[in-house]
């Protein structure tokens, strides 16, 4: 008997077209989008999200970088803001506070990634996801962080994360899954797999397999074969966005998103 959980999605055909002629028409009605990331090695991966939530048609976005990479910006670089970090360049714990306000002041909040290895940034992280109960989605080395101690992801409602494969065989093990995410996996047996994780958990994914990008969420996968071949940073902002846009139907908004 044929599964019920499979969708599949290609560009001319949509499986939730509504969502695509709905959209919010005003600026303010289409979302405020919280980006933090970035360390003073590096802030490629936030300034990224934050071009292509713009290109994705967000309402208003605000970028969080840590304090001391503002003296590596241009002067008029006036987009970004910045919190609290270590002496490092990354984030510490005394930005918290920072970050919480801002969030409360948000839809939604995209943990862009670029993050670096620290401790600090590592309490952090921990505690923000802790204590904020929003829309929260995790990409590039933000969700490295959680590897530790998956099981404070995957039973949090309103997460998504855009894993590398690499990464979601990582994650998979970290949350005690039964079953291997395998590179020679067939396209059946992986959404098989993916249907049962996301059973199991309540968090959502989107990845990519033999070309092909999958969403899953409580039990439901949809398959979109892409126009083009983007990384998870531009994946992520975009499903955001959508998110933010549809905040009552994540799978059928964030499936949308991909085409």
């Amino acid at each position: 008997m044929a599964n019920t959980y499979w969708h599949k999605q290609t560009a001319d055909k949509p499986l939730f077209p509504d969502l695509l002629w709905s959209r919010p028409e005003t600026k303010k009605a289409r979302g405020k989008l919280l980006i933090i990331g970035g360390n003073s090695q590096g802030f490629m991966a936030p300034a990224q999200a934050y071009q292509e939530a713009t290109t994705a048609g967000v309402g208003s976005t605000r970028v969080i970088l840590p304090q001391q990479v503002q003296k590596l910006l241009p002067k008029n670089f006036s987009e970004m803001e910045f919190a609290s970090g270590t002496p490092s360049g990354s984030f510490g714990r005394q930005a918290l506070a920072e970050l919480l306000d801002a969030a409360s002041l948000a839809d939604g909040v995209l943990l862009a990634g670029d993050f670096g290895r620290n401790s600090e940034t590592a309490i952090l992280l921990e505690q923000f996801i802790q204590k904020y109960s929003g829309p929260l989605t995790l990409v590039q080395d933000s969700i490295d962080y959680f590897l530790a101690n998956a099981q404070q992801l995957v039973s949090r409602p309103r997460t998504l994360i855009v894993p590398s494969f690499t990464q979601l065989q990582k994650f998979a093990t970290a949350s005690r899954f039964n079953q291997a995410f395998t590179s020679n996996m067939d396209f059946l047996h992986f959404i098989e797999a993916l249907h049962e994780f996301s059973e199991k958990h309540q968090i959502a994914i989107i990845t990519k397999h033999l070309d092909t990008d999958f969403v899953a969420l409580n039990g439901q996968v949809s398959s979109t074969k892409p126009s083009s071949d983007n990384n998870e940073i531009v994946t992520a902002a975009h499903a955001s966005v959508w998110w933010l846009q549809a905040p009552n139907k994540p799978f059928e908004a964030i499936t949308t998103s991909l085409i």
